[in-house]
């Protein structure tokens, strides 16, 4: 009987053990999920953003997410503090991403002064924004700066300024790191997988190829897809896009997302209304997303379009999918991940076309919000009080929400299913 309750126990413990592993794991993306993506100039160069959002609307199936970017440039930790509550009544949000530090450094060796600063202006932004309706914060650490492109030749101190300044952005980072833990809220370290990138990178393509922008500090496209894979990976998005099944001697079958319209052997005719994150650029473009494809995990952790072919008898197999690419029997039996495996993807143009869209709404957001709704802080109190002012500043903000409004519908019209086709044909 001891032994029974003890083995009971036990077992308790293992289920308890297991529902918090799940709720540890959960995604802050839910269905209707606001989500505001906060930041300096780096946020508001509209790129990691950008990529944000279109990855949660257009890979994940979440529905009714909705995403705004509150990027600024030039700002602090202490600059957001003084208008969060402002500026994010307009949206409303649910989740907050965060990602300060680059500007709170002072580009200066890291010192006690510049931690406690940036850890006191820190805790001020995650304890206002409970009150202001988040629920959820990804407290994102700053990013890094380029070995070879961050003031080159430049010392900070008694070392080669990049260093001095990663040093400086590690240690912001940790801070980053022990705040999300002091409020329970989500960590995302965007220093180091950048950081990681950028040696390999330039390892195999050379000094030449920045990682963290021209300027050593303001990502282009490929240093700014490691920054959207560190948020993505915050937000706790699983990276299952989708799971295809051929069965050369049975029938197909398609996860969630993926509608089967037709086929027979081994090909598959698929309507899928989950799309696989897509690149641009060559191998080689900073200025495009897949150069830094090798040197940074996004399509393994995020971005998985799996096939899996059974009973194929040959030792390997076509599989043509836009273009064709040989696999072996094992690899196909194992599943192979279409979104990474292939360059060209039937979801290429219409993504493209999405991305522009989420770009073009990005960008009347800025302007909503650094033109015309921060300003309504300096709005002299006796005008506040004053009705018919009061009326009209209610009427601008309802003319400015429709107008966001119809750029958000005219980017997710662009968001279709996707008629697509995969053939197996086995080779001897």
């Amino acid at each position: 009987m001891k032994h029974s309750h003890a083995f009971r126990t036990i077992a308790s413990l293992l289920v308890l053990l297991a529902a918090i592993g799940s709720a540890a794991a959960q995604s802050l993306v839910v269905p209707g999920a606001r989500v505001a993506v906060v930041g300096d100039s780096i946020t508001e160069q509209k790129l990691y953003s950008k990529f944000i959002e279109v990855y949660l609307l257009a890979c994940t199936g979440v529905p009714d997410v909705r995403v705004f970017q509150f990027g600024w440039g030039g700002e602090t930790a202490a600059g957001f503090a003084a208008r969060l509550e402002n500026d994010l009544g307009f949206f409303q949000p649910t989740v907050v991403t965060l990602c300060y530090g680059m500007n709170d450094g002072g580009y200066r060796p890291y010192d006690e002064q510049v931690g406690r600063n940036y850890e006191t202006n820190m805790r001020n932004v995650l304890k206002k924004l409970p009150v202001v309706g988040v629920k959820s914060v990804v407290v994102g650490s700053p990013g890094a700066v380029d070995q070879y492109f961050f003031r080159p030749g430049q010392m900070l101190g008694e070392r080669p300024a990049h260093e001095a300044y990663n040093d400086n952005l590690a240690h912001l980072r940790d801070i980053d790191r022990k705040l999300a833990e002091e409020f329970k809220q989500t960590f995302a370290d965007v220093h180091q997988p950048m950081f990681d990138a950028m040696r390999k990178a330039q390892a195999a393509l050379g000094k030449h190829y920045p990682v963290c922008g021209n300027d050593g500090f303001h990502p282009g496209p490929n240093g700014q897809l490691a920054m959207a894979y560190a948020f993505l990976k915050g937000l706790g998005v699983d990276g299952e896009v989708g799971r295809i099944t051929i069965d050369l001697k049975g029938s197909p079958a398609a996860s969630d997302g993926h509608e089967l319209v037709g086929g027979s052997g081994g090909s598959v005719e698929l309507r899928s209304s989950r799309w696989p994150f897509c690149f641009d650029g060559d191998a080689k473009n900073p200025g495009g997303t897949r150069s830094i494809l090798p040197f940074l995990p996004f399509n393994e952790d995020l971005n998985r379009l799996t096939l899996v072919v059974k009973n194929l008898e040959a030792p390997k197999a076509r599989v043509t999918w836009g273009g064709s690419k040989e696999f072996t029997r094992e690899q196909l039996a194992a599943g192979v991940n279409l979104a990474a495996e292939f360059e060209q993807t039937p979801f290429d143009a219409h993504f493209q076309r999405f991305v522009a869209a989420v770009g073009a709404k990005q960008n009347f957001e800025t302007y909503v919000i650094k033109q015309l709704v921060t300003n309504f802080r300096s709005v002299p109190v006796e005008l506040k009080a004053d009705a018919q002012f009061q009326s009209a500043v209610d009427t601008l903000k309802s003319r400015l929400a429709e107008h966001h409004a119809k750029l958000e519908h005219q980017a997710r019209q662009l968001l279709v299913p996707v008629n697509h086709t995969i053939r197996v044909e086995p080779l001897p």
